[in-house]
Parts: C-alpha cells; structure tokens; sequence
C-alpha cells in the first residue's frame, strides 16, 4: 500500500461522533464547540437576488436559526421519514433547513436549478416528497414542474413557514438514526432518468470526517479552515464533502452562488479563503486569464478537485503557487481516495492509492482482476467483513440497479483506470467513454486533454462514432476560442497538434466546430445531448473528414 495509505496523524480534532451519531447530534456538539466561529459564509454579489452584500453566520447563530427552524417544520407535523424537495440555488439557508429537518429526521431532495419542468416532474414523483421549499424567483419554475406530475405536494417559499400544509402521512415511529435516510441526491448520469441515491445520516457525516482527517497537504487546521466551493448544493462536493468536513472541524463554508472565472480571485480574496474546490473546467478558465502581479495575493493552501488537464496541471500551480489534489469520488461513495502525500503524481492523472476504508480492485468485464499497469474498472468497497459500510444506502426504488452495482460484493463505479506496481491509481475515463478502433482502445479523456492544450480550443468532447471499417472512430466536437476561424484550415491543425502528440489512431477522424456544449450544473460535459437521437453527425455538412490524414509514421512497425 502507498504512501497515502493512513489519515496524517497531525490533522485537526473532529468533534466527539460515533457510528449511532445523527446530523442533528453532531450539529450540536459542533456548535457548542465553536460557538463563536463562522460557520457559513457567501461573498458579495449585485447580479444575484439574495444577500448581494454579502453574508457571515457563525455557529451559535446558525444553531439558534436551525432550531427555530426546526420547530416550525415539527409544529406543523413533519418528522422522521417525510421528505422535503428543496429549490434554493446555492442559497446557505439551504444548509440551515437542511439541518433543521435531517435533525426531526425529515429527508431532504435538492432540486437542480437549472431542470425543466419535466425533470422537476420526475423528481417529484420519483421521490414522492411531503413539501417543496422554493426561492421566491423559483415560484413559477416549481409550479410547472409539479403541475406536470402526478404527485402533488404542497410548496412553501422557504422564508415563510407559518402556514405550511400538514403532511397527509405521519411521522414513521422510533428514533432518528444514524441509518436514516438523510439526502436523496439524483446522479446526472449520461443515459436514462436519474437515479436517486439515498444517502443516511451516517453517510454524510463519515464522508466529512473522511475529508478532514485526510492531512497532509490536505490537512485542516486546528483553528479552522475557510472553504470556497462555488459547486451547486443540490452535488454531493457542496452539500456533503466540504459541508460536514467545515461542521466537524470547526471550519465555515463559503458558498458562491456559481463559478465564474473573473468572480473566483476577488471573492476568494474577500471571504479570506484557505482552501478550494475546483472542477477540470475551471482550471484552464483561470489559466487563459492575463498573467497578473495579484496571481498569488490570495491565502489558499490547496484545492481540491478532479478532471485537471494534465498539461495544465504543474503550470498552474507554478503560476499561483498552491497545490491542485485531484481526488476521485462519487455520489454512491464520497469517502474521496487524494494523491495528498508527496511526492505527488501531478500531471498524470493520479488519485492516489487505495486505503483501509476504501478497497479497490481493477477487474476486466468478467470482474476478473487485471495485470498492474493495465486499464480496468474499478470496483470498491469498505472491507471483506463489511462492504458497503459508509457506502450510499441504495438507489430510490430500483433495486435491480442496486444489486447489479454491487455483484460480487464490490461495487462497481464504472470509472477504468489504472494502478501502478506501488498502488498509485489512475483515472484513465468512463468506461462508457473508451472509444474502440480497429482493435485499440481510446481514451476520449487522452484525446481531449491534447486538444484542450491547444490555444485555439475553448472547450472539447470526445466520443466514438461508428464506423464502416474500423467499429469505431474518433469524433472531436469542439468550441472554438473567439479568435479561432471554424475552417478546414484550423481543423487541420488541430488535427496534426493531436497527431504529434498521440499515437496515430488516437488523431479525430471526425471533427465539428460547435458553438456550446451542454453541461450540467456542475459543468460535466453531457455527451449524450450534443446530437439529437438518430442525427449522424457524419452526414452534417460543418463536420470535418479528416480520416484520410491517420497514417502510420514511415517506418513504424505494423
């Protein structure tokens, strides 16, 4: 096992919680603990319709808004194995009513702001909610969603409780629990509806723990630390990971209202920010930014994130002067495996190695393990004795799925990657997303890193495309930067960039100049919607033949 293998012994104290510990316990003891500390914090902002000024709470307030909370959410019925959607943006009174009702037991249902009444639709018959909390804006946005569903629950604008509707079940019988069922989080996916993954109360505080006590260059101080995540709070980084590492250790939550490229260095500059959450997105957003003398005026000690592009990687932690962790998790399983232990494996896509908590095997399709150095997927679990301690409790009514991503015992992420001779893993891709051309494997996520180095490359995707010959061929759908034309020029050049960097097979034989990509609100490219069901984006004319240019290099073997 490699170095990363045990927590830093030098990390900061948790507040006293155990195995049978709730949400609601643990808010307590913490805010007893640090009664005085900032708890949750938002930086100012005039485009926004909530706390434009700015905005700071500390522990002993939050815990006397949480139990007023609390109360009016108990006065009008509502307790343990109700659930509450909740449609507040990344407002931190989201964490605050979270509290209140996770403490009577209630579960709470994020809703993605950016859904359509449809996907609102879904979700709320899905996970049948009791109530619907909603922003004031977000008023109409909900009624349409619930006008197109089948099940109807009354809606409460969140700032007013004093007339909620009574719930038309009662309370289930006995205690809150550290099994409870805390969150249902709803997974973007790339196919099919969202699976809602039902997350307990025990979840959610180990997943936090987990984060704090990983040290090292992650370590968080014994006086606290200041989290800036502009992650949306409906994602399991904001709500789960950051929140309850800031609760346990004593630490405030910085909350943005969403990532912004020219907002991050001014508001991590007034929110006073230790540490940060980044996305691969965003870190090329910052690099493309002018050099400045205020590159390093800022007090983070490190970031935390997944998807840098690893030419980027060293760069830009030469530029600003604070390590990047790339890090791996999942909704399923938020207990995140970092390469925090130097020496470091930057620019390699490493995520460090497995630990005592987090088993992990890389097995080929028949779940058998493959040779060190070879890609697989990879399978995780707890332990022998218990696998799927700390894990997710299970997706919402379908428990077909559940079963199939736990065959064997383990559970399967669906993510291939690689593991060295000293344990170090890789991330390599999606498994859906390994593109198969005459016998060679393709990692979408190798093309699309060469690509994004390119200065004329805003952003990229990449995915398999059928082909007569080959099964498949490589499609490089690409935003251009405002300077680059969209011509067959440019796409050649592209084309002979990617050539000298990977291996021939590896070139777009395809490429289409686009205008966006979609993303979902956590800004994954969602490859699935860039084409409509049954368009060819071979027969469209802006595409790009480039096929003919894959050669072999004179005097390769083969």
């Amino acid at each position: 096992m490699g170095p990363s293998a045990d927590p830093d012994p030098t990390a900061a104290p948790l507040i006293p919680f155990g195995e049978d510990t709730t949400i609601g316990e643990a808010f307590a003891r913490a805010a007893e603990a640090y009664s005085g500390r900032a708890f949750l914090a938002v930086p100012s902002g005039a485009r926004r319709p909530w706390h434009r000024q700015g905005y700071e709470i500390d522990y002993a307030a939050a815990r006397r808004e949480v139990t007023r909370l609390a109360e009016a959410y108990r006065a009008a019925g509502f307790g343990h194995g109700h659930r509450v959607a909740m449609l507040l943006d990344n407002r931190p009174e989201h964490f605050l009513h979270k509290l209140a009702l996770n403490t009577l037991g209630v579960s709470c249902v994020p809703v993605n702001p950016d859904y359509r009444a449809g996907e609102i639709a879904y979700l709320v018959d899905h996970s049948e909610v009791d109530l619907a909390i909603v922003a004031p804006e977000r008023q109409d946005q909900l009624a349409a969603g619930i006008t197109a569903s089948n099940h109807r629950p009354p809606v409460a604008v969140f700032e007013d409780l004093s007339n909620l509707a009574r719930p038309t079940t009662a309370p289930r019988g006995g205690a809150v629990s550290a099994e409870s069922e805390a969150s249902i989080l709803y997974t973007s996916g790339t196919t099919g509806r969202p699976k809602g993954c039902m997350l307990s109360h025990g979840y959610e505080l180990a997943s936090g723990a987990w984060y704090a006590e990983r040290g090292h260059l992650a370590a968080f101080r014994a006086g606290g630390e200041r989290i800036y995540n502009p992650l949306p709070v409906y994602h399991v980084n904001s709500s789960i990971v950051s929140f309850y590492a800031a609760m346990l250790t004593g630490s405030c939550q910085i909350q943005p209202d969403r990532f912004n490229p020219e907002r991050w260095w001014p508001e991590i500059a007034e929110t006073r920010a230790t540490i940060a959450h980044y996305l691969g997105i965003i870190i090329p957003l910052l690099m493309n930014r002018p050099a400045s003398d205020t590159d390093r005026s800022h007090g983070v000690r490190f970031a935390i994130g997944a998807g840098v592009e690893p030419q980027l990687h060293t760069a830009f932690e030469q530029r600003f002067g604070f390590p990047l962790l790339e890090v791996w998790g999942m909704t399923e399983m938020v207990r995140v495996l970092l390469d925090n232990v130097p020496p470091r494996a930057a620019g390699t896509r490493a995520f460090g190695h497995p630990v005592p908590g987090v088993e992990v095997r890389v097995v080929d399709e028949r779940d058998a393990d493959v040779p060190r150095g070879q890609p697989g997927e990879m399978v995780i679990r707890h332990s022998e004795a218990t696998p799927r301690k700390h894990f997710y409790s299970g997706y919402l009514k379908d428990e077909k799925a559940t079963a199939e991503a736990w065959r064997g015992g383990w559970f399967h992420t669906g993510d291939t990657v690689r593991q060295d001779a000293d344990g170090m893993l890789h991330f390599v891709d999606r498994k859906k997303n390994i593109i198969r051309r005459s016998g060679e494997n393709i990692a979408a996520a190798e093309v699309e890193a060469v690509l994004q180095a390119h200065d004329w490359v805003k952003s990229v995707a990449v995915l398999a495309i059928p082909d007569d010959i080959r099964e498949e061929e490589v499609l490089a759908c690409i935003v251009l930067a405002d300077d680059a034309p969209a011509t067959r020029a440019t796409a050649e050049a592209l084309f002979a960039h990617c050539n000298a960097e990977l291996a021939y097979f590896k070139a777009p034989g395809w490429l289409h100049f686009v205008e966006t990509l979609p993303t979902t609100g956590t800004q994954k490219i969602q490859k699935h919607n860039i084409y409509p069901s049954g368009v060819d984006p071979r027969t469209l004319p802006e595409v790009f033949d480039l096929r003919a240019a894959k050669k072999r290099n004179p005097g390769t073997a083969g």
